[in-house]
């Protein structure tokens, strides 16, 4: 081996400074069409033959062999491994839940989220305010709520925001007020399940009796 020959590797910082011979950095035909070829293989299109098709139009004069052959690098190439996104039931139920009930893990994930995406964000904070009204029983919060939706640009929230405006005295007792009509709902619920058990089966006789009996 010739001295300038280990001089050359000796010297060399990384491997591709070796990567110096007659076949390094030639041009190619298709050097001019490989942005193009890039672009619509991030966006999903990895079939040679039809790559192939969309730059003859656009002047290419090489033949297919050699466009299969540069995508053939891509496929065997590393790609890099990303994490998968929650779906939105996950999310959803993250944004339901008590803050303080949420691992740190899912606390980091839903910022990451909410980070990204500004109008997920202000829901996330319009719900868990709606939240503590709804548990502290601070109706009395509840038109400065309705401001604070009408000025962001969520459409899902502003149909139910008018809808509570229609009834907004209702709505403020019943996040201030210590009675509910949950018990009444109920009964109504259990009576509602009677009926189903029995119809077809017995006549209002027997349903009388089991309704006042259950």
């Amino acid at each position: 081996m010739a001295w300038h020959t280990v001089k050359r590797f000796a010297d060399a910082a990384k491997p591709e400074d070796l990567f110096t011979g007659q076949w390094q950095n030639r041009t190619s035909v298709l050097d001019d069409y490989k942005p193009h070829l890039d672009d619509r293989w991030n966006d999903g299109i990895t079939n040679a033959w039809k790559l192939w098709e969309e730059i003859v139009p656009l002047g290419y004069k090489g033949s297919y062999q050699r466009v299969r052959a540069y995508l053939q690098k891509k496929r065997t190439s590393p790609r890099p491994v990303t994490a998968r996104p929650p779906s939105p039931r996950t999310v959803s139920g993250w944004i339901l839940r008590r803050p303080e009930s949420l691992t740190e893990h899912e606390q980091l994930q839903l910022k990451t989220v909410c980070t990204q995406c500004p109008e997920l964000n202000a829901l996330t904070l319009h719900v868990r305010s709606f939240a503590t009204m709804l548990t502290d029983r601070q109706g009395g919060r509840l038109p400065a709520w309705l401001d604070a939706v009408r000025q962001d640009d969520l459409p899902s929230l502003h149909t139910p925001a008018a809808g509570i405006d229609r009834d907004i005295d209702a709505v403020i007792a019943g996040l201030t007020l210590p009675w509910s009509s949950g018990a009444v709902e109920g009964h109504v619920n259990r009576i509602k399940m009677l009926k189903r058990q029995m119809f077809g089966r017995a006549g209002f006789q027997l349903l009388r009796k089991r309704v006042l009996l259950a």
